[in-house]
Order: C-alpha cells, then structure tokens, then sequence
C-alpha cells in the first residue's frame, strides 16, 4: 500500500489515526519542531502529551531534529516527565536534518515536507496550515532502507565525516 496524503488529511491520517495506533516504536525525523497542537477529545493539547501516553505505554519513541525547539515547545516538555526520565524516549539533535519521515513499528513511514509543527503536521485551521504533502507507505522495501538510514543517523554513523561538526552542539557520535 502506498498513500499520497496531502494538507489537512495529513493531520486527520497521521495524527490522529497512525500515531496513535503505534504498538511498539514510533520514530519522528524532522527539520523543524515547534510546540504542536492536537485536539484530544473536546480540547486541544501539546503533541508532546500524545508521546508522553506513548511511552507511559511501554512504546519507545525516538525524536530526531535539526534545531533546539522554541521556549514554548521546552516549556511544555518539561510537563511530561515520562518525556525527561523513561528510557523509551530518545531525542538526538543533528543540523543536517532535513528530512521529514515518521516509522510506525517498522511496518509503516510516513515521508513527507510537513515539519513537527502546528502549520505542518498539527491541529490548525485548513486556512492557516502550510501546504504539505506526504507518503504513507507499508511497502517493506521502502520502510526498512529508511529505518536503517535513520538508525544510522541516530547512532552517529555520518558524524565522523560531518563538514559541520566543528559547529555541531552535540554530535551524536559522543552521546
């Protein structure tokens, strides 16, 4: 199965029936993050509480990003102590990341130009989200190769020939 998803389905498919649905690991790639809003039953909440039931649940979710996220996005996180002190949480930073790509128990990746931000991937008005697009696919000769390059990535495999590691705040090949 492959799925083009595009603008505000991307939140209705991903968000709110994919993520949810993980059953053992929930991998989140992406350039940009922000302090992202869903709606959960009658109200809108950080994202961040969605990962935080994850890993309460025993499910692993590992966070790459390119950049530090904003004050209000930190702010929120350190609400959700599951976020800050389980093991199952895993969030590296790498300036190099561009990609945008969400693996749902090594069975399904989301591909996509949408960033972990409320215009991209969040709970926001069709009138004021960016235009986005995205691939959901089950396809295994698509998600393994992308889960080995992303466990690569995260393991710090790229740091060693990185041109920007002299500028990097926390190579991932140290951690």
């Amino acid at each position: 199965m492959t799925e083009l998803i595009l603008n505000e389905d991307i939140y209705k498919r991903i968000v709110e029936e994919e993520i949810p649905a993980t059953r053992k690991f929930l991998w989140i790639i992406t350039a940009d993050i922000k302090d992202m809003y869903v709606i959960r039953g009658k109200r809108s909440v950080p994202f961040l509480s969605v990962l935080s039931d994850l890993v309460e649940n025993g499910i692993a979710v590992r966070l790459i990003h390119a950049k530090e996220p904003g004050p209000r996005f930190r702010k929120d996180f350190d609400k959700y102590p599951a976020l800050i002190q389980s093991d199952l949480f895993e969030r590296a930073l790498c300036p190099r990341v561009h990609t945008k790509a969400i693996i749902i128990d090594g069975k399904k990746a989301f591909i996509t130009s949408a960033n972990l931000t409320g215009a991209g991937l969040g709970a926001k008005h069709p009138d004021k989200r960016n235009f986005e697009a995205g691939i959901l696919t089950d396809e295994r000769s698509q998600v393994r190769p992308l889960m080995d390059w992303v466990d690569e990535l995260f393991l710090g495999e790229y740091c060693g020939r990185c041109r920007l590691r002299a500028t990097c705040p926390d190579p991932l090949d140290e951690q």
